[in-house]
Formats: C-alpha cells, structure tokens, sequence
C-alpha cells in the first residue's frame, strides 16, 4: 500500500506541481488548500507525512476548542493537529517561500520537523519523504528543526 502525503496549500498551481512530484516519487497524495480541509483530511485519512505551506488563507472560522481561528495559518494549524491524538503522531514538514527566522523559530515551537524553501528540488522533496516516512519521529522526538534551501548558505 502507497504512504499518503497530505500537501496543505492554498496557491493551486503550486499544490498541482507539487502533487504531480509527489505522485511520481511513487506517493498517494492528499490535497487541502486550507486549515480547515487540513485538520479534516489528517484525521480522515491518516497520511504519513505533512507537507505545511506556512501561509494559509481564512478557513472561514476555523473552531479549535472552542474558540474561533480566523486566520490559521500553517503555525497555528500544526498545533492544532500536535494536540489531536489522531494526528499528533504526523510528522509536519513546513514547505515556504517565507526565509525568516521567525517562522522557523515558530515552526520548531509546534512540532514542524523540517523547513523547506520554495521551489524544492524533486530530489530534496524525495530525501525528505523517505526520511521521514520510514520512521516517523514520536511527539517526544527533540531533533533540531532542519532547514533546506538551493538558496541556504549555512555556517
């Protein structure tokens, strides 16, 4: 059986490119172009693995706990499925053009384990996958966000 891959994003063309490498890394692919239609198909579906676009539009009043989220964005909806026991297990890898510390910083707080730049390269993008669908990192797992770019120049 195919390991799913749920791809959270709200730019269509981007989620059809992106859903086609996926497809032909060998991949099911999962499609949601908001929180909401994230929150669902994570639990519905229990994919293997999370792709978070970092900036998501207005799901319309998304309610978690009784409150309403006007504006969850990929931050706000990875910590609503890290506190869902159904999805909390779903590793979460953010896939951004966002280059900020911030967001990484905010990314690693919820549990995202990995932070990609837009483009990726179907090579990254394949690394990624493997590493971590075969084995996914238990919710006690304190690796260090990881970070990957064309663009990164590092220390």
């Amino acid at each position: 059986m195919k390991k799913k891959i749920l791809i959270v994003e709200d730019n269509k063309d981007s989620l059809e490119i992106l859903g086609l490498r996926v497809t032909a890394i060998g991949y099911q692919v999962i499609k949601a172009r908001n929180s909401k239609e994230a929150i669902a198909f994570a639990e519905a579906e229990g994919p293997d693995l999370i792709f978070m676009d970092m900036e998501l539009p207005d799901a319309d009043g998304l309610i978690f706990m009784d409150m309403e989220l006007p504006d969850a964005d990929g931050v706000k909806t990875t910590a609503i499925l890290k506190q869902n026991p159904k999805t909390s297990r779903i590793p979460v890898v953010a896939l951004t053009a966002w280059m900020s510390e911030l967001w990484r910083e905010k990314a690693s707080k919820v549990g995202i384990v990995s932070y990609l730049l837009k483009p990726v390269s179907p090579q990254t993008l394949k690394q990624t996958i493997e590493k971590f669908t075969n084995g996914s990192p238990s919710p006690a797992d304190n690796r260090p966000l990881e970070f990957s770019s064309p663009y990164w120049i590092g220390n």
